[in-house]
């Protein structure tokens, strides 16, 4: 199934998990089912909207709110935990149907939330207009006057459910995780990982560090997830994707997981070819960890899930290691 089917069959349908605590996630409709997720979480006869995926996604957002009776103005916060297009996107088309809604961002990237220009032009040069408008859509300004950035440590109280704003740097300098009291779990963007159910076994959740282009910093990462960790939180709502539990084991594998890919980094440095070597390498060490967690699919499965990922972590990692050695 090429890409272009696949983005055709997601947007056909709305996908919703609803969990305790009033948390439900949203498929985001992007690139194929259960590869990025929005959050709706009730506050009562209010909401928020954790992430908003792209342009696309709104629909399908839309869509949940008016099965669980949460109309649009009623949604009183959006958060995107970073300004990347598959979390944030989306925000300026969604806030405009969220007529009440205040934007919630990083102080280092509200300014392109605003004014996604540069956002937009960037994105476009890496992937070409056709295969930009496909995946994201028209990137629309939020509006400034229900704006504002969040800073570290910043509390929020909705009817009573309480947040909490955590600066996470790591994946990317304009990210924060938010806490959610209730639940007792994070809220996590980017910074704990990748996690798709296609690759649960019995052992539970498989996990990976994304290190994408182009912020990635291995030990802002690592000390990130140990600040979430040291909650003791019984949940992580990954964007990348849903819900997970066993927290403890899934900290300690993504945080070997990152020395593990710096490593591979470091051992192609001298390579003529890093690039390939580097990739290789990631796929051989993803292949083997999903051997020993009691993964039986196929690789043309496996390989659809992750290459993706495996481009893209082996461009952040090279981005990372070239600016090490400039």
């Amino acid at each position: 199934m090429s890409s272009t089917e696949i983005h055709n069959v997601v947007s056909a349908v709305t996908y919703a998990q609803e969990y305790d605590h009033g948390v439900i996630a949203v498929d985001a409709a992007m690139l194929r089912p259960r590869m990025v997720s929005a959050y709706i979480v009730k506050c009562g006869e209010k909401a928020v909207i954790i992430e908003t995926g792209t342009q696309h996604s709104v629909p399908h957002i839309l869509t949940v709110l008016a099965r669980h009776e949460i109309p649009p103005e009623q949604v009183a916060y959006i958060m995107p935990t970073h300004v990347h297009l598959d979390h944030a996107g989306g925000a300026g088309e969604l806030m405009q149907h969220c007529a009440n809604a205040e934007l919630l961002v990083h102080e280092r990237g509200l300014r392109h939330l605003i004014d996604p220009s540069r956002l937009e032009q960037s994105a476009r040069r890496v992937y070409g207009d056709e295969i930009f408008d496909r995946l994201y859509g028209a990137v629309i300004p939020a509006p400034a006057e229900r704006s504002r950035a969040v800073q570290n440590g910043e509390v929020l109280v909705l009817n009573g459910r309480r947040f909490e704003f955590l600066d996470t740097p790591g994946h990317a300098k304009h990210h924060y995780c938010v806490w959610d009291e209730s639940s007792k779990g994070w809220f996590t963007g980017d910074t704990f990982g990748l996690s798709y159910r296609e690759l649960d076994t019995e052992r539970g959740p498989f996990i990976f560090p994304t290190t994408t282009p182009i912020q990635f910093d291995p030990e802002a990462m690592s000390q990130s997830v140990k600040t979430m960790l040291a909650r003791s939180p019984e949940w992580m709502y990954l964007t990348h994707y849903g819900r997970v539990g066993q927290v403890a084991y899934l900290g300690e594998r993504l945080l070997s997981g990152i020395n593990q890919l710096v490593a591979m980094a470091e051992q192609v440095a001298e390579d003529d070819d890093r690039d390939q070597s580097l990739r290789r390498l990631i796929r051989n060490w993803l292949r083997c960890e999903l051997n020993e967690h009691g993964w039986v699919g196929d690789n043309h499965q496996w390989r659809l899930l992750l290459e993706p990922d495996i481009d893209l972590n082996a461009q952040g990692l090279l981005h990372w290691l070239s600016q090490r050695e400039s």
